[in-house]
């Protein structure tokens, strides 16, 4: 099983080999740390955890600091080599392939790879029906004149109340979003970026999982 963490750059149009142009999302990928690896018999479960992007250790907190600092000691009983500040903790499950200390780079992947991209979409606040749900709002002739980008009716009939899921103005966006069976179109491995056909949830910057 292939894994990495990575940002999301930018889109681009990308030339397939048979001339045909795609959409593509550049992706800046690892290296990610194992900080920690977890047990059925220490922690209930079987997963790896890993650090990704440094950060000066000062605006890290000491329990971030304690946590990667006790990971894995050396053999001669010092620091790890993987020990310092970390901006993201994330943990993937079912793996136990790898040891703590272990470095993850984009070498894993290989052009052609099908991998599932998860990530938090945009944010865009508070909108109304017809942003948030594509409601075509009410008719904009006969008089009417405040109403044309309004919900309409939320009740009605017999019923007391409004019905659960009831679509309605809110916030919108920043959720999880899982985008699966996506391709890995190149690999840049001294660049540390991946190359995937598609769009992927976020902005610029949106810290993002690929699993292959």
């Amino acid at each position: 099983m292939k894994f990495i963490l990575g940002k999301k750059q930018h889109m681009m149009q990308c030339f397939l080999d048979d001339g045909t142009a795609v959409p593509a999302t550049v992706i800046s990928a690892g290296p990610v740390i194992v900080t920690q690896v977890k047990s059925p018999d220490v922690d209930g479960y079987t997963a790896i955890q890993v650090a990704y992007d440094e950060q000066k250790e000062s605006r890290a907190t000491k329990a971030h600091l304690g946590h990667v600092l006790a990971s894995q000691p050396d053999k001669e009983g010092g620091i790890p080599a993987h020990a310092g500040a970390f901006k993201h903790l994330r943990e993937f499950r079912d793996i136990e392939e790898v040891k703590e200390g272990d470095q993850i780079t984009v070498n894993a992947f290989k052009k052609g790879d099908m991998v599932i991209v998860s990530g938090v979409s945009k944010s865009k606040g508070f909108q109304g029906v017809v942003k948030r749900h594509g409601f075509h709002g009410g008719p904009r002739s006969h008089g009417q004149k405040h109403s044309e980008r309004e919900h309409g009716s939320i009740g009605g009939g017999l019923r007391n109340k409004v019905p659960a899921g009831m679509r309605m103005p809110g916030r919108m966006g920043g959720d999880r979003i899982t985008i699966k069976n996506l391709e890995v179109i190149g690999v840049d491995i001294e660049n540390n970026q991946l190359l995937i056909k598609g769009a992927i949830p976020g902005r610029r910057g949106t810290l993002v999982e690929i699993i292959g």
